[in-house]
């Protein structure tokens, strides 16, 4: 036997305290009385006053509030198994942390677009498994695939373009690593999808070969464009994240970035993905949409123990003793003869 609540059980406390204050008066004002006038004076100068109805009433209140207590704790008594299965696909979401993504040509940078979209997403969706694959010259897992939105929020958050060991954008790598999340896992989907939020720019990386492997392992990839085609300066902040100038090539010219739409669609389109690309910010919705509409599998069975709910037992006398305890009245008045 269990309580699933067991903080209701102070109201069982203020029950006990109610009885016990409600005797303690009766016995009080009984002494009082008795010390003022004789026993046989008090029904002829009090008729119809009761010594022992105010208290018999504050009992009814107080064993009443007392198995109220006792059944909002829930008392659970007994057990039953239950075999739930859980039904998904597995998403692997491979999250560019380039430098590039830190311009402003989304607001309130490419990276916080993307990672609000994406949190969105797993907000969303239900019963499927998702990791995480963060890169920028070097790919790294920043989640395995797990059912614990909350977990790969956490992790989410903890990307930081200005924390990565190598600059550029490795989005070959990227691919390859996000394939061995989903090879590597247990029981693994009948559908696989990897999410690409990327702005294209591919300056180091072996993208095709990825792509090839993805389509052999019938792994489709859907594409989201993040980033806008007439290009933006990428900002530089000092370490107290403080806005200092716009990063500069060799040469000392500023350097502009520009979504490659034309990469992310062939990358998508290879494996039989699909783009996705909204001018203000990303596409999640749709991608969503096109998640929902792949075959689930089943990706996990538990045993449920239950517990059997016993609180009537407790409710209904409760609520029958403060009934009891409104109806009695703490006097009965003699009508006169």
């Amino acid at each position: 036997m269990g309580l699933a609540k067991p903080l209701f059980l102070a109201l069982c406390v203020v029950g006990g305290l109610v009885g016990t204050l409600a005797l303690l008066s009766a016995l009080r004002r009984r002494s009082r009385v008795s010390a003022l006038l004789n026993e046989r004076l008090v029904d002829k100068l009090a008729p119809g006053t009761s010594r022992w109805r105010p208290a018999v009433q504050g009992g009814f209140y107080g064993l009443g509030l007392l198995l109220f207590g006792f059944a909002l704790a829930q008392p659970q008594c007994g057990t039953k198994s239950e075999l739930t299965k859980r039904r998904g696909i597995d998403v692997v979401v491979v999250l560019d942390a380039s430098k590039s993504m830190l311009a402003r040509d989304v607001q309130p940078s490419r990276l916080e677009r993307a990672r609000l979209e994406l949190t969105t997403l797993l907000d969303e969706l239900k019963g499927d498994r998702v990791g995480l694959v963060a890169f920028a010259g070097d790919a790294f897992i920043q989640s395995p695939l797990t059912s614990d939105y909350s977990a790969v929020k956490l992790f989410l958050r903890a990307v930081d373009p200005e924390q990565m060991p190598q600059g550029g954008s490795n989005i070959g790598d990227a691919l390859m690593l996000a394939k061995q999340v989903l090879e590597n896992a247990d029981r693994g989907a009948k559908e696989r999808v990897v999410v690409l939020l990327s702005d294209g720019e591919d300056l180091v990386g072996q993208v095709d070969e990825a792509v090839a492997a993805l389509k052999d392992a019938n792994v489709q990839v859907l594409t989201v464009g993040v980033g806008s085609e007439q290009g933006e300066p990428i900002p530089v902040y000092n370490r107290r994240g403080e806005f200092v100038d716009y990063k500069k090539d060799s040469s000392g010219e500023t350097v502009i970035t520009r979504m490659d739409r034309a990469g992310l669609a062939s990358i998508a389109e290879a494996t039989g993905g699909t783009f996705y690309y909204q001018p203000r910010g990303v596409a999640m919705s749709q991608v969503l949409e096109r998640i929902e509409q792949m075959q689930k599998s089943e990706l996990e069975s538990r045993v449920t123990v239950r517990y059997d709910e016993r609180f009537q037992v407790f409710a209904l006398p409760g609520l029958v003793l403060l009934v009891m305890g409104m109806l009695l009245l703490p006097s009965a008045r003699r009508r006169p003869s």
